[in-house]
């Protein structure tokens, strides 16, 4: 399965040029590269180009191969690319994915999804991929046939980052290089390769078109790669100018990063999709079909103030409440008891609840520090019957009552992290601290800051 072109060529080649000139825009000195090695013939290439101009740029380069067990040559296939990088003293990885293809599916794209997760958890600056020039129009003419917008027509940019913060950035070096010139250049070289047989199967979207629908294009448009990559930029462009154009929507309908329904009435339905599809892409959701989007619309348009819509998008919901669309990332459900003694931490990481209780001092502000050293504090959550005075003139009530009138939405009130200093409701997010245990004026007092999301507060 391993191919072999011994022939050799000294005429130079300008790939290595290519690619280095789309990295001095890009990278600086003394980066870190990390190379998606799978060992064909696409990815052999950029190892080598890149072993050159690493050194010439004073760049640090790795390489990583993911095995995701599906090839009965899987095993062999790490080997060998182990033994390219070796031969080029180039560190290399090998990490390993299990794939289950999932109903509703392709193993392609499965594949692909446990890939990139690998992907987002390696060290460096750059996860440099060998996708090229036929691979970009391949990749339009597959988004074209399932109807994509503009953004999916845009199809790969140079530089992505991922949806990780800490993933390294996604560099395509080669997306101006035709699949024929990364051959030549391999043949010229005397590289070996592997053979992955799954590419021959035609069974596959992207390979159907590569192996049955492109050579007969390629007859009569020889030139159609470049065609459909000024094509895809010139979709990017259009992309850029709709984001934009949502990004000032969003100034007029957006409060506290969540949507509000009535500003979003007053848009054309064009510029009200258009904001939508913005916003979910900014929460790195996947778009949903032309169907679903329009259902979203139509609720939001159209609902009452009271109705509870509730959407599932890939892996979130979109929900309303009170004038309000939130986006919500699907998560575990809150748990029914949860009991975490606080013993002066700075900061509590509640992975129960997906956020940080963070406490700071503020002098006369927040929960007497004094009165919190007689008793116990504990982190618990909302079991119901509880009770609470955050206004001293007021008697005390419910805090069912309590977060309604302060419009918590309803699936965040269990899921809130209640302070209690010994047996009494404390402190209550987005409510207050009760009358009783508040800090005096002079006197030093605790804060707390209930933040959603893996912040990191440094301690």
């Amino acid at each position: 399965m391993v191919h072999s072109r011994r022939k050799k060529s000294n005429n130079p080649d300008c790939l290595v040029d290519d690619v280095k000139a789309v990295l001095q825009v890009y990278v600086k000195q003394g980066d870190h590269l990390i190379v998606g090695l799978s060992g064909g013939v696409d990815s052999i290439v950029l190892l080598d180009i890149l072993s050159t101009v690493s050194r010439q740029m004073r760049l640090a380069l790795s390489a990583a191969h993911v095995n995701h067990g599906i090839s009965r040559h899987s095993v062999a296939w790490s080997h060998f690319c182990c033994r390219q990088c070796y031969a080029y003293g180039i560190p290399v990885s090998v990490r390993y994915a299990k794939v289950k293809n999932k109903p509703g599916s392709s193993l392609e794209a499965v594949a692909r999804e446990k890939r990139y997760g690998v992907f987002s958890r390696l060290p460096g600056d750059y996860l440099v991929l060998a996708q090229h020039q036929d691979d970009q129009a391949e990749t339009l003419l597959l988004q074209l046939l399932r109807g994509a917008g503009v953004r999916g027509l845009s199809a790969m940019p140079v530089v992505r980052k991922q949806t990780v913060s800490a993933a390294p950035s996604i560099l395509r070096p080669l997306l101006n290089i035709s699949r024929a010139d990364i051959l030549a250049y391999a043949r010229q070289r005397g590289l070996d390769w592997i053979h992955d047989e799954s590419n021959d199967d035609c069974s596959f979207n992207r390979n159907f078109l590569r192996h049955a629908l492109l050579p007969v294009l390629n007859n009569r448009y020889p030139a159609y790669a470049k065609t459909l990559q000024r094509t895809s930029q010139h979709m990017a462009e259009a992309s850029q100018l709709l984001d934009e154009l949502a990004e000032v929507d969003a100034q007029n309908c957006v409060i506290a990063g969540n949507l509000y329904i009535p500003a979003l009435r007053k848009l054309n339905r064009p510029r009200a999709k258009n904001l939508l599809r913005y916003l979910l892409h900014e929460h790195n959701i996947p778009l949903p079909s032309t169907v679903k989007l329009d259902e979203i619309l139509n609720q939001l348009r159209y609902a009452k103030k009271d109705a509870q819509l509730r959407v599932t998008v890939g892996d979130a919901e979109v929900r309303c409440f009170k004038d309000y669309m939130y986006i919500l990332l699907q998560q575990k459900r809150s748990p029914k008891h949860l009991q975490r003694r606080w013993q002066g931490e700075p900061s509590v990481r509640l992975t129960e609840l997906g956020g940080v209780l963070r406490f700071v001092s503020v002098q006369g502000q927040g929960l007497s520090a004094h009165k919190l050293r007689q008793s116990p504090v504990f982190i618990k959550v909302r079991e119901g019957g509880e009770y609470f005075m955050p206004d001293c003139k007021r008697p005390r009530r419910s805090l069912k009552n309590l977060l309604q009138e302060a419009s918590i939405p309803p699936w965040q009130r269990f899921a809130l992290p209640l302070l209690f200093c010994g047996e009494k409701l404390a402190w209550v997010p987005g409510i207050g601290t009760d009358c009783a245990l508040q800090a005096a004026s002079g006197e030093m007092g605790i804060v707390p800051e209930w933040r959603l999301g893996n912040f990191d507060f440094g301690n």
